[in-house]
């Protein structure tokens, strides 16, 4: 039941993806950058929606009330599949995210994201990147913008050993705001490596900002430390609430190390 809930969603998430480019693009590119977030947004919550009756998986938000009043910060969540690229855009006003100049280039695609100023990176140029990423993410900032960046630079399998990059404390130091990190394992429920999705309920965690003025070493600590806490109490509340879930490797390794009992693998 499980294979045939993953195959009718996956063609019906990816269906639901290409009508709504091709309907709503007249639309999107008619009306100003902030009206047409409702695209994006709107496709969002109906993935949710594809999620929860089609899958049977849903979710709750903790901490919405750690984002900051005035809608300028960076948000920093662990990432661990394509469900968090775009699952938490309903709750944010104007976000931003720095991706690869190679996404700029996907028809329509890159179009959409060029209309809503993201900010792409030519990782080939290495420190001239980074200086053209800064400028253009101070400007965005500037306006009232929240940047996304996962701190992990890339989809880490849950339980796996954090492997932060110094980029964040590098944005964190020279933006001068609040970092909001995020804590949540929809990894197991949406594995990175398989096509199979999951039925179950899971949290995401809002933490509380880390302010702006500390030393970029002390904040990358910070950082990792909160993170990573709240992520492993995530992790042992999620697998306890959800126990016919398949673990990775890494989730039964961490769990081990946390001394919690894990189930026979199957």
């Amino acid at each position: 039941m499980i294979r045939l809930r993953s195959v009718i969603f996956n063609v019906v998430f990816y269906a639901n993806l290409i009508m709504r480019m091709v309907l709503l693009t007249p639309i999107y590119f008619i009306v100003s950058r902030k009206t047409s977030w409702f695209v994006p947004k709107n496709w969002a919550r109906s993935n949710h929606w594809l999620m929860r009756v089609i899958v049977g998986t849903t979710f709750e938000i903790e901490g919405l009330d750690n984002i900051p009043k005035d809608g300028v910060y960076i948000l920093a969540p662990k990432h661990q599949s394509f469900w968090d690229v775009y699952a938490l855009l309903p709750w944010l006003s104007d976000p931003f995210f720095i991706l690869k100049r190679e996404l700029m280039r996907i028809p329509l695609f890159g179009w959409y994201v060029a209309k809503q100023r993201m900010v792409p990176v030519d990782r080939s140029a290495r420190g001239r990147a980074m200086a053209a990423v800064m400028k253009r993410a101070k400007a965005e900032i500037a306006t009232g913008r929240q940047l996304i960046i996962y701190p992990e630079g890339t989809r880490r399998s849950p339980g796996a050993p954090p492997d932060y990059k110094y980029g964040i404390a590098r944005l964190y130091r020279d933006l001068q705001v609040p970092v909001v990190p995020v804590a949540m394992h929809p990894g197991l429920f949406w594995p990175r490596s398989t096509t199979l999705r999951f039925p179950g309920h899971f949290k995401v965690r809002i933490l509380p900002p880390i302010g702006p003025g500390l030393d970029a070493d002390t904040f990358l600590k910070t950082l990792i430390a909160v993170t990573e806490a709240a992520s492993d109490e995530l992790l042992v509340e999620t697998v306890r609430n959800n126990p016919h879930l398949p673990l990775p490797d890494t989730a039964r390794t961490r769990l081990a190390e946390l001394g919690v009992t894990v189930p026979e693998k199957r």
